[in-house]
């Protein structure tokens, strides 16, 4: 991996660390400061929620900055936030300093994206976003039980402490690899906006959140999913996790290549792949050799989706990619959030916790729906012009 891209997904791992390692560390930090675990989940909520004002509004107040400016920037904010959640002396600083923190994430990934794909070969957009997508994955897998780990260990500070200490290592890495590369918007914001107007780019957004919705709303809960109807120990749950992990690393990298070669079908594919997944985890998932195997392929398909889908906002994006793309991850947190209420409403009011695969699986078909629509879309003859002379 190019320096430039390994240095942008290790502030990517940094970043997906910080988002998820409160999970791990929440009733430390509710015992230390003197609140209720539910009060503490809040501080995950001001994290999603920086991330969805952050996206568009820091994007348009940004687009005219060069882009390694901005992105040292962003990474400068973050590495700010993350100290200031250490040193909080008390639980509105720490609130407030998760919502700055979560501010410029979506910016951060826009720009990170957008100089991958400007810098990638011609063809290969798709396969050198996955590079840097990687570092999500890596959050995931590795960031959030490793910061659990020195959370247990030495206090949940030295856990955003340490997050802050390599998110510095990482801008040192974009100061001396990344390179210089102009600022994505050049005309008056209103035409940055106008953006929007295209229906591509809405239609392209709209896939991020339908295609991913369905299982964003099984990994909230899969840990009482693997316990409750898998049947394995709390105990097993951690290795599981690393299993749906590896899947998500090879998931990336598979998705990258399929969609350099043919983006919409490829897409297609995957989402129908998925949503079969979901539903044969619903039949099997009492089974544990059949959940464990489901696990890993729900890994590979749940992240093989997302290069595409990133690709296919850049390329209906015209001139103002990192808006778009900035867009697309709130509406992704968005969706997210609506996953943990809907996962929550289907386990306490609804049918059961084992009822998240089936609707998660017709979720899921909704998006291949839509991805089968974006191709015919495209497909469809350009009429020729009738101008004159």
């Amino acid at each position: 991996m190019p320096p430039s891209l390994l240095s942008l997904m290790l502030v990517v791992f940094g970043l997906t660390t910080g988002e998820f390692v409160i999970a791990g560390i929440l009733p430390d930090v509710a015992a230390d400061l003197g609140v209720s675990v539910p009060a503490a989940g809040r501080l995950v909520s001001a994290y999603a929620l920086g991330m969805i004002v952050g996206g568009p509004v820091v994007t348009v107040l940004t687009a005219r900055l060069p882009r390694k400016p901005l992105v040292t920037g962003l990474i400068a904010v973050s590495i700010l936030g993350n100290l200031g959640s250490a040193l909080a002396p008390n639980y509105p600083v720490l609130l407030a300093a998760r919502f700055a923190a979560g501010l410029v994430v979506a910016t951060f990934f826009a720009v990170a994206i957008a100089t991958a794909a400007a810098t990638a070969p011609a063809g290969r957009e798709s396969s050198t976003i996955a590079k840097v997508a990687l570092g999500l994955n890596l959050g995931i897998v590795l960031g959030a039980p490793l910061g659990t780990l020195i959370g247990q260990g030495l206090g949940w500070r030295a856990t955003f402490g340490s997050i802050a200490a390599l998110t510095a290592v990482a801008l040192l890495m974009v100061l001396r690899f990344v390179p210089a590369l102009p600022a994505a918007a050049t005309g008056p914001l209103r035409g940055e906006l106008r953006v929007f107007a295209g229906r591509d780019v809405r239609l392209a957004i709209v896939l991020t959140a339908l295609g991913n919705v369905g299982v964003v709303t099984v990994f909230t809960y899969i840990a009482p999913l693997l316990t409750e109807v898998g049947g394995f120990t709390e105990g097993a749950v951690p290795a599981l996790l690393l299993v749906y992990g590896a899947g998500a690393v090879a998931g990336n990298f598979l998705g990258g290549r399929l969609s350099d070669r043919a983006l919409m079908p490829s897409l297609a594919w995957l989402l129908g792949a998925l949503a079969g997944a979901l539903a044969l985890f619903w039949a099997v998932g009492g089974v544990r050799p059949l959940a464990a195997a489901m696990t890993f392929a729900l890994g590979v398909l749940a992240f093989a989706i997302i290069p595409g889908m990133q690709t296919r906002v850049l390329t209906t994006a015209g001139a103002a990619p990192t808006l778009a793309v900035a867009v697309n991850a709130s509406g992704f947190q968005v969706a997210a959030a609506f996953a943990g209420w809907l996962g929550g409403t289907l386990i306490s009011d609804g049918p059961g916790l084992r009822s998240l695969f089936p609707v998660a699986a017709v979720l899921t078909l909704a998006g291949l729906v839509m991805a089968v629509h974006i191709h015919r879309r495209d497909r469809r003859p350009v009429p020729a012009s009738t101008g004159s002379g």
